[in-house]
């Protein structure tokens, strides 16, 4: 007798568990017609969705660009701190060892006066009389410690140590004073300022396109709400469940948001690839960032499926909870 009803309730359970899958496959189906019925207005709520994940894809994608080649650039840029003439190889390796102990120093080189006046030669190798002019004058040029900091708008260590390292007193140059600030350093200073300003363009361009795609979903979806209004208030009557009768329409929604999320990650994969040339000719720093898209394309593609799907689901919802009035 037990094991009769036993059996009796693995079946109901059984029974159960296939009615949710075949009612899961059923509100797969009706989402997928509902879609492929609602052509225009599908077509063109996956392109506004596509519009925005791509300038989603863009705006992550530039931010990195410009923030590798404003790293790029600052490595190139050197501050320099000019000793006297005599300062000895030695000297100068103190000192070198002593500046890499800052938190705020990437690396430290020195360069002798004979090894300045080796580079000033060496830079007019073609012209012989700034060479014989060199070779006969008396060897003036100061020595040289050249640090990249790790911030170049963040030198307020290495100002200390100037003012303050005893060593660095008696070796110091009082004709030539440290370059903390020049033209590069300018440079680089006003490509920081247009990062942080493209990123919050970019931010609030792709904030204003969600919106937009949210709006055109939701009335994607209230439109076919209203085509399906005598079928939805008949199964209401026979007692569908609430999620049998949202169900299409969030089906519906993820579609959207997947095919626009393929349109999008191909068409940004494919700028980034076909403007390289261009954009290193400019010395723009861009093979770091198509390394990590192409590194983590199946993560950068479901990221744009998950963002696409969520915009969806929200916009669905929101219409459905409004109109059906479930």
């Amino acid at each position: 007798m037990a094991k009769k009803k036993l059996d009796s309730k693995t079946f109901a359970a059984q029974k159960r568990s296939r009615r949710r899958l075949l009612t899961f496959f059923r509100v797969i189906r009706y989402g997928t017609d509902s879609f492929i019925r609602n052509s225009w207005l599908s077509v063109a709520a996956t392109a506004v969705m596509a519009i925005t994940l791509l300038i989603i894809f863009v705006v992550f994608v530039t931010h990195t660009v410009l923030v590798d080649t404003v790293s790029d650039l600052s490595n190139k840029v050197d501050m320099s701190i000019y000793l006297k003439t005599d300062t000895t190889d030695q000297v100068g390796a103190d000192l070198s060892a002593e500046l890499k102990k800052l938190s705020s120093v990437r690396s430290v080189k020195y360069c002798s006066a004979d090894c300045a006046r080796a580079a000033i030669a060496q830079e007019n190798s073609d012209d012989p009389a700034v060479l014989a002019a060199i070779n006969v004058a008396t060897n003036m040029n100061p020595a040289t410690l050249r640090v990249v900091v790790k911030d170049i708008n963040n030198t307020t260590q290495l100002q200390n140590f100037v003012s303050q390292n005893a060593l660095l007193k008696d070796h110091i140059s009082s004709d030539f004073k440290p370059s903390f600030a020049g033209e590069r350093r300018n440079t680089i200073q006003s490509i920081g300022r247009a990062v942080n300003f493209i990123q919050q363009l970019g931010i609030a361009i792709g904030v204003v396109f969600v919106v937009i795609s949210s709006l055109i979903i939701f009335n994607t979806i209230r439109m076919a709400i209203f085509n399906r209004k005598e079928e939805i208030q008949m199964m209401k009557l026979i007692g569908a469940d609430k999620s049998f009768i949202r169900g299409p329409f969030l089906v519906e929604s993820i579609i959207y948001g997947f095919i626009a999320s393929l349109m999008a990650t191909g068409l940004g994969i494919w700028g980034l690839y076909s403007s390289t040339k261009t954009l290193a000719s400019y010395q723009v720093s861009v093979q770091p960032t198509i390394h990590l898209v192409t590194y983590y394309l199946p993560f950068v593609l479901l990221s744009m499926i998950g963002v696409g799907a969520l915009v969806g689901i929200i916009s669905s919802s929101l219409a459905t909870r409004k109109y059906l009035k479930l």
